[in-house]
C-alpha cells in the first residue's frame, strides 16, 4: 500500500498536467521515452553509452514527438467523427497506417540523423537505406498497437499509449540505424 499513494500521486500529477498543459506534458513525455529506449537500445547491444543518439532521440521527442502526434490525432478526430462517419475506426486506421506513418517515419529518420550531426546529404544517404525496412517493420508491428489506441483509448492519452509503445520502437529505431552506420564502418 506505500507504494501505491506515491504511485497515484505521480499517475494524478501526469493526468492534471496532460489537461492543462497537453503539449508541453506530451512533448516531455517523447523526450523522456525517446531518450530511454536510445539508452535501453546501446545497453541491450553491450554497448557503451553515446550521448549523439540519446539527444538525438530525446530533442526529437520533445520537438516533434509528442506535438505532431497531438495534432495527427485532433485532426483525426475532425475527419472521421464516430458519429457521423461510417467505419471510423477503419477509416480512422487506414488514414494513419497508409499517409501519416509514412510520412512520419521518414521525417523521424531524416530528423533524428540531423540531430546526431550528420548533414544533408548523410541523412538522406540513411533515409534511403533504412526507410523500406523500417516503414514495413511499423506497418507489421505498430498496426496491432494502433487499432487498440484508436478503438479503446480516449484521445487526450493516445499520445501517451504510443510513447509506451514508442519506447519498443525507439529501441527498434536506434538499432537499425545503428547496425546501418556500423555496416557503413565496416565497408570503410
Amino acid at each position: 500500500m506505500s507504494l501505491s499513494k506515491p504511485i497515484m500521486n505521480l499517475v494524478a500529477s501526469y493526468l492534471q498536467n496532460l489537461y492543462l498543459h497537453p503539449i508541453k506534458t506530451k512533448a516531455i513525455t517523447s523526450c523522456v521515452v525517446g531518450s530511454a529506449g536510445s539508452i535501453a537500445s546501446q545497453l541491450v547491444a553491450g554497448q557503451s553509452l553515446k550521448l549523439d543518439p540519446v539527444l538525438a532521440f530525446g530533442l526529437y521527442g520533445l520537438l516533434f514527438g509528442g506535438t505532431i502526434p497531438h495534432y495527427f490525432y485532433e485532426i483525426l478526430e475532425r475527419l472521421f467523427p464516430e458519429d457521423v462517419v461510417a467505419f471510423p475506426l477503419a477509416k480512422k486506421l487506414i488514414f494513419e497506417r497508409a499517409i501519416f506513418a509514412p510520412i512520419m517515419q521518414a521525417f523521424s529518420l531524416y530528423t533524428l540523423s540531423r540531430f546526431e550531426g550528420k548533414n544533408h546529404k548523410a541523412a538522406v544517404k540513411q533515409l534511403f537505406s533504412l526507410y523500406y525496412s523500417v516503414l514495413e517493420a511499423n506497418w507489421k508491428w505498430l498496426t496491432l498497437f494502433q487499432i487498440i489506441n484508436l478503438a479503446f483509448i480516449p484521445p487526450m492519452l493516445r499520445v501517451l499509449f504510443m510513447n509506451l509503445v514508442g519506447f519498443g520502437w525507439a529501441m527498434f529505431i536506434a538499432t537499425k540505424r545503428r547496425e546501418q552506420s556500423q555496416k557503413k564502418n565496416a565497408g570503410n
